[in-house]
């Protein structure tokens, strides 16, 4: 186990930590919070494991003063957080809940306060229900709702936010959301999910616009990408994996950075002035963030059989594509494939798809799970996060050197907190949260990167 990676990072390189509103705040109904699609998706028996839900989640709610101070203690040059859309807008759109925009001000100016520049996403998968009852994001009037929703907050901490992200993961609430139905809004629409992919990068182009009219900077998105590998060199599975690919990586890419979508056959399946979207959707980005997890393996699909893989669930049958588990790696408690040159290669795979089209990247998030405990003397060694962050950041050093611009690096989490469908046994947090107490107990992962972060900026002067 390495103190911190031997290489140092540029003066300007950020280091900073990742949550979600739904993740962590708690606090429901408490002053004027309309509820969000995953309110009402954690009452729907077995949806959550255990039938948790994020009634309480972390109480940042009530907490967040101590919990900024972790984070100045962690010495951290930036705080990713998502507001919570339904706690300023209570129905998605029309009046501001003056006391959801008070909240998010307290936060922020203390963030400022301690020397922590805020980033900020705007949609973390937590619609409002008003929303997703007149049809979520298959109407496409939701979209223009995201950039009525962007100009309210953008007026409102312009001076303070430094960066910026309209959309988190798209490609998750569209395939988990939307088209199996595992995640909220827990629809199983199939391909047809693709209109609410559509739906969301329009969003985020109009969001952009917004963000940019209200004297905003620091506009990017994060997305989640990894590479995708055949099973086998065998024409079907090399197929497969190619449409596996544009479908989790390009679909969402190609618009935002090229204007176009990769395949005429995505086009083909939406509705709507295509042509015209795509040219909001490419609004011009000033960094463009990668969530990073895991690569995903790619099979023919065996003919009337679903598929058991990486992705944790069943497939249905039908699908050009099988996921498949990836062997020969250590896992996470969660299941994933630790493969850290994973991270190297999607980020070389961008510098050479989008050359003078990408702007300078983030990584938005990385992070693992494991099932961390107190010990006997109340702390929690959780050596194996350590060595997971250690290594991503080794190769993400690498790929810089081979001139990949990457600017920042986010650990998802600060917090152990509600991890969606999961419930509260997976727990990627740098700081131990006693769910019954909700104790913080800051782990020894905490105290690695709090010293690595040390390191670093010593190296700055």
């Amino acid at each position: 186990m390495s103190a911190h990676p031997t290489a140092i990072f540029p003066p300007e390189f950020v280091w900073g930590t990742a949550t979600a509103a739904y993740q962590i705040e708690g606090a429901v109904t408490e002053d004027g919070r309309g509820p969000s699609i995953w309110d009402d998706f954690c009452t729907q028996p077995g949806a959550v494991v255990r039938g948790e839900t994020g009634v309480v989640a972390a109480d940042h709610y009530h907490r967040w003063e101590s919990d900024v101070a972790l984070m100045a203690q962690l010495g951290l040059d930036a705080y990713r957080l998502s507001l919570s859309w339904s706690r300023i807008l209570p129905t998605g759109s029309g009046d501001v809940n003056q006391k959801g925009l008070d909240f998010y001000d307290r936060v922020i100016d203390r963030l400022c306060e301690s020397g922590i520049t805020p980033a900020v996403t705007l949609f973390h998968w937590d619609l409002p229900s008003a929303l997703q009852e007149q049809g979520g994001w298959m109407n496409r009037d939701t979209a223009y709702r995201l950039g009525e929703y962007a100009q309210i907050v953008g007026e409102r901490f312009a001076d303070r936010v430094g960066l910026w992200m309209p959309l988190n993961e798209p490609v998750v609430h569209t395939l988990y959301g939307h088209a199996l139905g595992v995640h909220a809004p827990g629809l199983a629409l199939g391909f047809a999910a693709f209109q609410a992919a559509h739906h969301q990068l329009l969003g985020h182009g109009l969001a952009v616009d917004a963000l940019r009219s209200a004297g905003c900077s620091g506009i990017g998105i994060a997305s989640n990408h990894a590479p995708v590998r055949a099973a086998t060199d065998s024409a079907e599975d090399v197929m497969a994996a190619d449409i596996y690919d544009h479908v989790v990586n390009w679909m969402f890419a190609d618009p935002i950075l090229l204007g176009k979508y990769p395949a005429d056959e995505f086009a083909q399946i939406l509705t709507g002035p295509v042509d015209e979207d795509l040219t909001i959707i490419n609004a011009p980005l000033d960094w463009y963030g990668i969530n990073y997890y895991e690569p995903t393996m790619i099979a023919a699909p065996v003919e009337g059989q679903g598929t058991d893989g990486v992705l944790e669930i069943d497939l249905p049958p039908g699908l050009p594509f099988a996921p498949v588990a990836i062997t020969g790696y250590p896992t996470t408690d969660f299941g994933w494939p630790i493969v850290p040159e994973g991270l190297g290669e999607i980020l070389r795979t961008f510098q050479s798809r989008f050359g003078e089209s990408l702007p300078p990247i983030y990584i938005t998030e990385s992070g693992c799970s494991f099932h961390d405990t107190l010990n006997s003397s109340g702390e929690v060694s959780d050596t194996a996060r350590i060595e997971y962050h250690d290594a991503h950041l080794r190769a993400l050093r690498s790929a810089m050197d081979d001139g990949v611009d990457v600017r920042g690096y986010f650990v998802w989490s600060l917090l152990d907190n509600f991890e969606w469908a999961a419930g509260y046994q997976e727990r990627f947090g740098l700081v131990h949260v006693d769910f019954d107490t909700q104790k913080r107990t800051p782990k020894a992962s905490f105290e690695w990167y709090r010293s690595l972060i040390a390191a670093q900026k010593a190296a700055r002067v």
